[in-house]
């Protein structure tokens, strides 16, 4: 089972239940946790986790052989990101434009096109104190496209995660983990862009994390948005619950999203998370509410 923790905004609280959720959930059963936020990782600051193993992942760019290459001007016709242009005798490659689709290689007509890695990140993998699998994204400095860092993310195992640096993105879908009866944890980036969708896509359940203020509730309609339209079921945790207003309670209830988990504004819980201490560490108290919100997800997936 997949369950993917997402929020409309960043600083709502979402690291804070996946980590707590993940903890509890690994008392019971084998958990992996994949830290999706590529652009700045943090799970690692609260989940403590060794990390033994490092590869770097990118996307496969073209290579043009000018030998064998008659500047015919296919490769630049297919590229629906403008990625390869022929100019004369010449073609030119465009690394930070190229999504990495092949489209260009598969419809060369000389086969003059080959594909190389450009490096755009990491993976960085290992295990818990708890015995958490965990690992993270990492998009180097200056690289504008994480999603391709989160395909190859979502495809981690540990059984896969040695697997040479040179091995192509496109190698078909993602282990299953319903296979192995493990559950999988996704910290997904904040906000509701391309990593986001990426991040939600194949999920069995998306717990989305909000606050009761204005920003939280427009920023929650957006990912609520997302999940609607990729059929993902969803419910949602209030944190800093009373800082505000019950606005976010009401759409709740009218759009038909369960509040499964309040969390009170309280100082303890703030002076934890800055010491890199877990909620269910700090506040073992909130450890039977994180259990019966992880039953109410199986219950609700698996009825």
């Amino acid at each position: 089972m997949r369950i993917v923790v997402a929020s409309g905004k960043g600083g709502t609280g979402k690291t804070t239940v996946a980590t707590s959720l993940a903890q509890v959930a690994a008392e019971r059963d084998a958990v992996r946790f994949l830290d999706c936020d590529v652009e700045a990782p943090n799970a690692a600051l609260f989940l403590h986790p060794d990390l033994e193993t490092h590869r770097d992942v990118g996307i496969r760019v073209p290579r043009v052989d000018a030998q064998a290459c008659t500047f015919c001007g296919r490769c630049a016709e297919i590229c629906q990101f403008h990625a390869i242009a022929v100019v004369g005798k010449k073609v030119l490659v465009f690394d930070d434009l190229c999504h990495g689709c092949g489209s260009c290689t598969w419809n060369c007509p000389e086969q003059a096109i080959s594909e190389h890695l450009a490096v755009t990140g990491a993976i960085d993998s290992g295990t818990t104190p708890e015995g958490i699998t965990f690992a993270q994204g990492m998009m180097n400095v200056g690289q504008t496209m994480g999603v391709p860092i989160l395909r190859e993310l979502k495809k981690w195992t540990p059984a896969t995660r040695d697997v040479p640096p040179s091995t192509s993105l496109r190698t078909g879908p993602s282990t299953s983990l319903r296979a192995s009866g493990a559950l999988e944890i996704r910290d997904a980036p904040p906000g509701a862009s391309c990593p986001v969708v990426e991040t939600m896509r194949g999920a069995d359940f998306a717990l989305l994390v909000t606050e009761p203020t204005p920003f939280g509730l427009h920023d929650l309609k957006q990912v609520a948005a997302i999940a609607h339209d990729l059929g993902i079921p969803a419910g949602v945790v209030v944190n800093r619950d009373g800082i505000g207003d019950d606005a976010v309670g009401t759409w709740c209830a009218d759009s038909g999203l369960p509040i499964l988990l309040r969390i009170p504004m309280e100082r303890r819980i703030a002076v934890a998370i800055a010491s890199g201490r877990t909620l269910v560490d700090a506040a073992p108290d909130y450890r039977p509410g994180f259990h019966d919100l992880l039953e109410r997800i199986v219950a609700g997936v698996n009825p």
